[in-house]
């Protein structure tokens, strides 16, 4: 990433290019407190970060995403993963799944937070997969949260 803005709220960091459009707001479903920011490539790539104190746990917050995505996408394919983001683990699903024009890649990551638990998706089509894919798992990389 050439130049950078850091996104910040509750704790919660990360660094994304500066020609990326960034949406952020409250997110009323996510209970008191819960926000979502949107980071959008100039193609398909965005970036999905939402932090939802009413979460049960991590584990059910990538479940609650994955169902989701099943719903509106009934030929995708999923694998569990579990990785080290921000110095913690996340709990998660890599997706394989067709639009009606690429192939997309996405993978859900969630995690626990001082603030409540954290859901990550990031998600890229075939059309510029080779170009973003690369700054969405920099993003997701300099990702990081108070511990206190």
């Amino acid at each position: 990433m050439a130049t950078v803005n850091t996104f910040d709220r509750d704790g919660v960091r990360f660094r994304y290019p500066t020609n990326w459009a960034v949406e952020a707001g409250d997110d009323p479903d996510a209970g008191d407190g819960g926000w979502s920011v949107t980071v959008q490539s100039p193609e398909t790539a965005f970036l999905l970060v939402s932090l939802r104190p009413d979460a049960g746990d991590p584990a059910d917050l990538a479940d609650q995403a994955l169902a989701a995505l099943k719903a509106e996408y009934q030929e995708l394919d999923a694998e569990p993963v579990a990785e080290t983001v921000a110095g913690t683990v996340a709990i998660g699903h890599d997706l394989d799944f067709l639009t009606v024009d690429t192939a997309v890649v996405c993978r859900i990551r969630a995690l626990d937070t001082t603030a409540g638990p954290l859901l990550v998706m990031a998600q890229v089509g075939g059309y510029d997969r080779e170009q973003h894919d690369p700054v969405l798992r920099s993003i997701v990389a300099s990702l990081s949260f108070d511990t206190e």
